[in-house]
């Protein structure tokens, strides 16, 4: 969840730092810092509670300038927001910033009191930097100090390491936390993400579980766990570096629903032919095992999950079994694994903590072949599962996540195509059908996106709103789910979503005049159904906002607005119908003024249990 960025090179890296830590400062934090090295040993170091802007302003009236330095977003976990709690920690000469957690840190804070060490914090990081301190003393090297300390740490850490009486290298550790090295020409950086390294380079090594890394501004050297040297690929990353700016939108969140469009026809170029799913694009041998696939077990987080909960309505709608489950849920029970089944992560990151552990978990449970639905190259899901399919959503700033789950659901209607294919459970004609309704998604959502004033317009009717139901049935309950989620994300009210058939079992005890109760009404099977969990509402004073298909014969009046889309096939209906969802919780937070792209609470990338 916190930013890591570092840098060794000839020039001045402190603005390279407070650029870096501004395009990370999606991820979530309470406090910022930096310490730098200059070529005479002198170190610098500047911390602020808040924003990254009151680091970048304390630099500017204290300047500290060096060719060595390593920067910092801190998101609390031990110990409150405050300075002496805020990135970089020092021991000495040792100065250490680190994302994840220390499991073990009060066992080793005692051992490190006991050689008389004084801890200037409460945080686990600075237990790493006395460690490595007490190391730094028996080690010909800064990187054989850190190779002994991580051999002491259980948890998770990225860990980047400078020495004031070294200062033309960083050290780097990796364990349950990412790290990406960038390469330059005679300068090199690390990060937590490659989005903070795009303004300065586009060449990328992912480091790998137990990586250990000595960086100059000339070499990179790469060591496994064990100490041996290995090579990890370098990739050349096709992201735009204003990948992280706003463009002309006041929110990137309202930026990236307006890019869905876009995003969606990135995920399905190269992918579908003249009425086909491309089966090998979701691995060379992905044909072979989907001919073979039992059952299928989908696996993760939050919004993901979400998606996860459409796709087995698609999976068993063709007969194919299908589970879902949360990735912190799975972790800790002991599951049944069925025949050959496929086990599917889907994940923005490629890096949240719970999931990541979870395909670890799978491999020791005799799942058939693991896939991942995922947006990071190079992430650590993608190095480890067997097959990966790339959504290519391109980078996703705001917390709330909008188009990564359209992308997701695009990339999971295209699994579930190719494995019913595979499997004979799907008729040419039907898979023929579905290819064209994916085709014609991005003009659809277009013509969606149409709708934004009409719900500028009705999110004022929820400005005084604590509360609000959303409904939904089939498939359009993970939606209903997914809307109330992005409204309680960023506009702060408590929302919760149903299946519309649960309304008489409990929850119709909260309806009256002030609860907003929003609908998802597409015009399938299940539409009368739905109408009369609607007529229950009614009956009861609430007030109706329902999203429906323009042929569902849903009429406004006293209690009751209707958004009218057009109409959408049942297989593409869930895509669509998330849209005006995504719109109405912008809004409402407007109106609430909160802070739509970070909102309290909340980190963009999970990598923490």
């Amino acid at each position: 969840m916190c930013g890591i960025v570092g840098a060794v090179a000839q020039r001045d890296v402190a603005p390279i730092l407070i650029e870096g830590l501004k395009r990370l400062e999606y991820r979530g934090y309470d406090s910022a810092g930096l310490a730098v090295i200059d070529r005479h040993s002198v170190l610098g170091r500047l911390r602020r509670i808040g924003k990254v802007s009151q680091l970048e302003d304390a630099l500017n009236h204290e300047p500290v300038r060096g060719g060595t330095g390593i920067a910092h977003t801190r998101w609390a976990t031990h110990g409150e927001p405050s300075e002496r709690n805020a990135h970089p920690h020092m021991s000495g000469d040792i100065t250490v910033v680190h994302n994840g957690i220390i499991e073990n840190h009060e066992e080793l804070r005692a051992e490190l009191r006991g050689k008389g060490y004084v801890f200037e914090s409460e945080t686990d990081t600075e237990v790493i930097a006395h460690l490595i301190h007490h190391e730094r003393k028996s080690s010909e090297t800064l990187l054989e100090a850190l190779q002994k300390a991580v051999t002491q740490l259980d948890g998770a850490y990225g860990t980047v390491i400078m020495d004031r009486n070294d200062p033309d290298l960083i050290v780097v550790a990796r364990s349950g936390s990412p790290l990406v090295i960038g390469q330059g020409i005679g300068e090199n950086y690390v990060g937590s993400d490659q989005l903070a390294l795009l303004p300065v380079t586009h060449r990328f090594q992912y480091l790998e579980e137990g990586d250990v890394a000595e960086i100059t501004r000339d070499k990179v050297s790469i060591f496994n766990f064990a100490g041996e040297p290995v090579e990890r690929e370098l990739i050349d990353s096709d992201l735009d570096h204003q990948a992280g700016d706003k463009g002309e939108f006041r929110h990137f969140m309202l930026k990236e629903i307006f890019e869905q469009p876009q995003a969606i026809a990135s995920t399905l170029e190269g992918r579908l032919t003249d009425s086909h799913v491309a089966v090998e694009a979701f691995g060379h041998n992905a044909r072979e095992i989907f001919e073979k696939v039992g059952a299928v077990q989908l696996i993760a987080c939050g919004t993901s999950y979400n998606a996860g909960m459409v796709a087995r309505n698609w999976f068993e709608d063709l007969g194919i079994p299908c589970r879902v489950e949360i990735a912190s849920e799975f972790r800790y029970r002991r599951a049944f694994v069925p025949d050959n089944c496929l086990f599917v992560t889907i994940t923005q990151s490629g890096e949240t903590a719970d999931t990541l552990a979870a395909l670890r978990l799978a491999k020791e449970q005799g799942f058939m072949n693991s896939l991942t639905i995922c947006n990071v190259p190079g992430s650590s899901m993608v190095r480890e599962s067997d097959m990966a399919f790339m959504t290519r959503a391109g980078a996703e700033i705001g917390v709330a996540s909008t188009k990564a789950f359209t992308t997701q659901l695009t990339a999971l209607l295209m699994l579930v195509t190719a494995i019913a294919r595979s499997r004979g459970r799907m008729t040419e004609e039907q898979e023929s059908q579905i290819v064209s309704d994916l085709r014609g998604l991005p003009h659809a959502i277009n013509e969606v996106l149409e709708l934004k004033d009409t719900i500028t317009e009705l999110s004022e009717d929820f400005a005084d709103k604590h509360h609000s139901l959303f409904l939904g049935r089939g498939t359009m309950y993970p939606i209903a789910m997914e809307g109330a989620l992005k409204l309680k994300e960023i506009s702060y009210i408590h929302a919760e979503a149903y299946a519309a058939g649960e309304l008489k079992h409990g929850p119709l005890a909260l309806i009256d005049s002030d609860m907003p109760v929003v609908v998802v009404a597409p015009n399938n099977e299940l539409l009368e159904k739905l109408k009369s969990n609607m007529e229950e509402v009614r009956a009861r004073g609430g007030q109706l906002y329902v999203f429906a298909d323009r042929h569902a014969r849903l009429v406004a009046g006293e209690g009751v607005k209707v958004i009218p889309l057009g109409e959408i096939s049942d297989q593409i209906a869930p895509i669509l119908y998330t849209i005006p969802l995504q719109l109405l919780s912008y809004d409402v937070a407007l109106i609430k003024g909160t802070d739509v792209d970070q909102p309290r609470n909340l980190a963009k990338s999970v990598t923490v249990e």
